[in-house]
C-alpha cells in the first residue's frame, strides 16, 4: 500500500465503484486499485442510503487487502476521513472542514463527504476492504435528511474552481496512503489523535439514536477501537459503535 503509484481504474458509468470493488475482489483482485466513475447509477451510502452521485463530483473507491482482523481492518474508515478532509481542506480555509463521528466531512456544518467501508474474506486470504468515498465538489444534492454542499460553494476567494473529479483523486489517494502508512507502521493512536483534532463536536451535548433507542450525553471522543465514548447524565459511559449521531445543544 505504500508504493507511490496504485492503479486508477477510471469508468464512465458503472452501478457503484464499491460493487465494483467488491467483483474484483470476488475474482482475486490483490493490488491495490482505486475505481472511480463520472456517473454511479446505484450509489450507496452508509445503512442502505443512497448517495447522490452529479457529475463533476468524485465517486472513488480503494479496493485494497489485508491481513489485520475485521476489527482492526475497520479502522481504516478514519484514515479515509483524515484523506478526505485534507483533500476538502486544501481548497478552503481548513478551520471549517470538520469531521462528524465516525466519518462525515462537513464544511460549516454541512455534510460534503461520505465513505462507506465495506469489506469480505478474500479468495487469496486476509480481508478485501472497499473503501468508498464520496465528495460533493460541484453540486450538493437538495433531497437530504440534513443539510449538504459541495466544495464550490465554499472555495477560498483566491480559487475560482472547484477542482475536477481527476485532480481530486490524485490529492486524496496521496493523502490516504500517507495516513494508511501511519497506520500500518504506529497502530491506531496517531490516527485517532489526528481525528480528534479534526473531529466536530467533541466535548460537547450528542444525541445518538440507535434504532431500538435513543441515548444523549457528552461526546468525549474515541475508544481505542474507533467507538464514540457519549457520557450519560447519570455518569455512565456509553460506547457507540453505529448508528446516527447529531451533535450540539437541541440534536
Amino acid at each position: 500500500m505504500t508504493q507511490p503509484q496504485v492503479e486508477i481504474l477510471r469508468l464512465d458509468e458503472v452501478d457503484s465503484t464499491n460493487a465494483e470493488a467488491r467483483r474484483l475482489a470476488e475474482a482475486g483482485r490483490l493490488a491495490p486499485v482505486w475505481i472511480t466513475a463520472r456517473r454511479q447509477t446505484a450509489g450507496r451510502g452508509r445503512r442502505g442510503r443512497a448517495w447522490s452521485s452529479e457529475t463533476g463530483n468524485l465517486a472513488a473507491t480503494l479496493l485494497a487487502v489485508t491481513r489485520r482482523p475485521p476489527a482492526e481492518a475497520a479502522q481504516v474508515t478514519f484514515i479515509a476521513a483524515l484523506a478526505a478532509h485534507a483533500l476538502i481542506a486544501a481548497f478552503l480555509e481548513p478551520e471549517r472542514v470538520r469531521i462528524k463521528w465516525p466519518n462525515d466531512v462537513m464544511i460549516d456544518g454541512k455534510k460534503a463527504c461520505g465513505i462507506l467501508l465495506e469489506s469480505g474474506a478474500h479468495p487469496g486470504g486476509g480481508l478485501w476492504l472497499a473503501v468508498g468515498i464520496g465528495v460533493n465538489l460541484g453540486h450538493a444534492p437538495e433531497d437530504v435528511e440534513r443539510p449538504a454542499t459541495a466544495v464550490a460553494q465554499a472555495l477560498r476567494s483566491d480559487l475560482a474552481y472547484a477542482p475536477s473529479p481527476e485532480a481530486a483523486l490524485d490529492v486524496l489517494a496521496q493523502a490516504f496512503d500517507a495516513w494508511w502508512e501511519r497506520w500500518e507502521r504506529y497502530g491506531f493512536a496517531p490516527i485517532r489523535d489526528a481525528w480528534a483534532t479534526r473531529a466536530q463536536g467533541m466535548g460537547g451535548p450528542a444525541v445518538a439514536r440507535l434504532g431500538h433507542e435513543t441515548v444523549e450525553g457528552v461526546a468525549e471522543g474515541l475508544a481505542d477501537d474507533g467507538s464514540l465514548r457519549l457520557r450519560l447524565a447519570d455518569g455512565t459511559l456509553r460506547l457507540i459503535s453505529a448508528g446516527d449521531v447529531f451533535f450540539g445543544e437541541g440534536a
